[in-house]
Parts: structure tokens; C-alpha cells; sequence
């Protein structure tokens, strides 16, 4: 069985998965998993083990739907207010790449949002919100959760891989081949005795001791080619 496969399977199966980008990129790994799965101990464990920012990723498809649009355009367009906002969104980020970051939302149902009981509860309703996207989501989103919240939501590039190698898009294409809603729960690990991203040759290790499939971006990308009909 292929790194990809046993991944496709970990991820159906509510388990997680790693995912290093590249070294020319951020060279960081991300400790993933399905955000239809998603409990409060996945956040626990992403808080605890990974130490990032637990995010949520959404396809394309779901932001433009939800109305969602990037967090550098929405500070574009307020620097009609205060010209500020123009300088703090200019440019890209070090690796070369528009960030992914989108608004950030609690479901109205939790108390600070921040507790992992919160966080798991946001994350399972907007899994919800994608997987309903073309009947009750719409409308379910706009009543039921509120912003700003606990959990940032990042929108996968609107061409996927073919326009953007992020964390972001590599695991919303994962989702995709699995069979899964488009919306994942995502955190770098960090390392910290370095005080800096987790090595990949910690992660290796790191996934070896805990049966956790790792992948590397030029995998998943192979795979897409792979599979194109």
C-alpha cells in the first residue's frame, strides 16, 4: 500500500495525517485531519503535540459559496478608511505566496470558543456547513456561527494545487481523493527545543513511533497527475 493510500485510509478513518510542503517553501509539516472527524481530543492533540495554529481550510468552492473572501483583500479594501491597512496587506509572504487567511469564527453555540470542546464543536458544524453547501449551509452559516471567533478559516486557491502548493491546498486535494468534505483541520508542528518548525527528519521519526503516514507535497502532486482521466 502507497504513503497516499494509507493516508486516504487514515483520514477516512478519523486518524491523523502529516504533510511537509517543501524545503524551497515554508519547509514546515502539518499535523492534519478531516474536520467531519474532528473531536475535542484532535484538538487537544493538535494543541498539545503540533503547537501551531489550529486552523480550518475550506475549498474554493465553499468560500465563494459562503460569501468568504481573503483577509489581505478585506484590508485592501479598508485602507479607503485608513491607509494603514493597504501597507499591512501589501506584498506576499517570505516563501513567495499570497496567504490563505480568511476570517475567523466561533459557532454560536459555544461559550469562549478557545476550549477544545469549543473549537471541535466549530469545526464538526462547519464540516457540516460544506457538506450541505448546496441545500441548508448557506443559510446555517449565516445563523449559526459568528465572527470573530476561535477557529481562522483559510480558502484554498481557487485552481487547487495547479495554483497554489500550500498546506492549504494539499490537504483540501486529500480531502477530495478521499472522499471527504472539503474542510480540514490543520497545525504546524513545532519543535520546541529549537524553538523553530519541526525538522522533517524529527517528523519522519515522529510519524514512524506514532504509525502516522507522512507525505511530502511532491507526492500528492505525482498522485494528482497520476489519477488525472
Amino acid at each position: 500500500m502507497s504513503s497516499i493510500e494509507r493516508a486516504i485510509l487514515a483520514l477516512r478513518d478519523g486518524r491523523f495525517v502529516l504533510v511537509h510542503d517543501e524545503a524551497g517553501r515554508e519547509d514546515e509539516i502539518d499535523l492534519v485531519v478531516a474536520a467531519e472527524k474532528v473531536t475535542p481530543r484532535h484538538i487537544a492533540t493538535l494543541r498539545k503535540v503540533a503547537g501551531g495554529l489550529i486552523c480550518l481550510a475550506v475549498g474554493n468552492e465553499i468560500a465563494a459559496k459562503l460569501g468568504l473572501v481573503f483577509m489581505q483583500d478585506m484590508l485592501q479594501n479598508l485602507s479607503k478608511i485608513n491607509p494603514i491597512f493597504n501597507r499591512l496587506a501589501a506584498g506576499i509572504a517570505p516563501y513567495g505566496d499570497k496567504p490563505s487567511f480568511s476570517i475567523s469564527v466561533n459557532h454560536r453555540s459555544t461559550r469562549t470558543g478557545i476550549t477544545d470542546i469549543d473549537r471541535a464543536e466549530t469545526i464538526i458544524k462547519m464540516a457540516d456547513v460544506c457538506k450541505k453547501i448546496n441545500s441548508s449551509g448557506v443559510e446555517y452559516f449565516s445563523n449559526n456561527f459568528r465572527s470573530p471567533g476561535h477557529v481562522p478559516i483559510l480558502i484554498a486557491s481557487e485552481k487547487l494545487l495547479l495554483g497554489r502548493t500550500g498546506h492549504t491546498e494539499l490537504s483540501i486535494h486529500l480531502m477530495n481523493v478521499a472522499g471527504l468534505a472539503p474542510a480540514v483541520t490543520i497545525c504546524e508542528m513545532l519543535d520546541s527545543k529549537t524553538f523553530k518548525a519541526l525538522s522533517i527528519y524529527k517528523a519522519v521519526k515522529f510519524a514512524s513511533k506514532n504509525n502516522i503516514p507522512l507525505l511530502e507535497s511532491s507526492q500528492i502532486r505525482n498522485y494528482v497527475c497520476q489519477n488525472v482521466h
